[in-house]
């Protein structure tokens, strides 16, 4: 039952994703992180079959890497994920990925953005998107709340109301959220969001 999200605000991005790692009706974890950072001004949260997502996000990250190595420059965000779009579009007509992600980044030139890029390769450039049953309550939420030019402090705020609610309303709904942002300084961490921490393993 993943929920990924994500929005755009004034010169920054922000996307936050659940953190459980499930299996049928097994809970095998709850600290994992789905979202990667794909280089220094870019951020990939995925969803889908697990394999998919984490052998997917890490083919992604190590293309754009080589290009940048090769080229001395690295792809823009929009570059960025045109080139995932192509890759899941060329994988849908042989070993199809089951992997759906929300592309954040920020470019000198054009500032912050956002694209959503579904399981059938579907590219958009959006202010705000979601995947995931948890993406019925956010959506909503952003509807009524998004607003273009929101500060940080208002997009952490709204990331906040969409977690609350899908803790309140969603029957099977995950405990802890990851929560990233992506600007000028550049991709990192900004918060998480946990109900439930892992037990640490019992010492043999």
């Amino acid at each position: 039952m993943e929920c990924v999200f994500g929005l755009v605000g004034n010169d920054f991005a922000v996307v936050a994703a659940d953190t459980s790692a499930v299996h049928s009706i097994l809970v095998h974890k709850s600290n994992e992180d789905k979202i990667m950072i794909l280089d220094s001004h870019k951020l990939v949260a995925a969803s889908g079959e697990p394999g998919d997502r984490v052998q997917f996000t890490e083919y992604i990250q190590k293309n754009v890497a080589l290009y940048q190595f090769r080229n001395g420059i690295p792809l823009t965000t929009a570059a960025a994920a045109n080139f995932t779009r192509g890759e899941l579009a060329t994988a849908l007509r042989k070993n199809p990925y089951s992997v759906n992600i929300l592309l954040a980044g920020y470019d000198k030139e054009t500032g912050p953005s956002l694209y959503y890029i579904d399981y059938i390769a579907t590219l958009h450039k959006v202010d705000k998107g979601a995947f995931g049953y948890g993406s019925y309550f956010s959506l909503s939420m952003m509807d009524r709340h998004y607003h273009s030019g929101m500060t940080v402090e208002e997009a952490i705020d709204l990331v906040d109301k969409c977690i609350t609610e899908i803790r309140s309303r969603l029957v099977v709904a995950p405990p802890n959220f990851v929560i990233k942002i992506v600007d000028k300084d550049g991709a990192r961490e900004y918060a998480w969001r946990e109900s439930v921490k892992d037990a640490a393993a019992a010492s043999a």
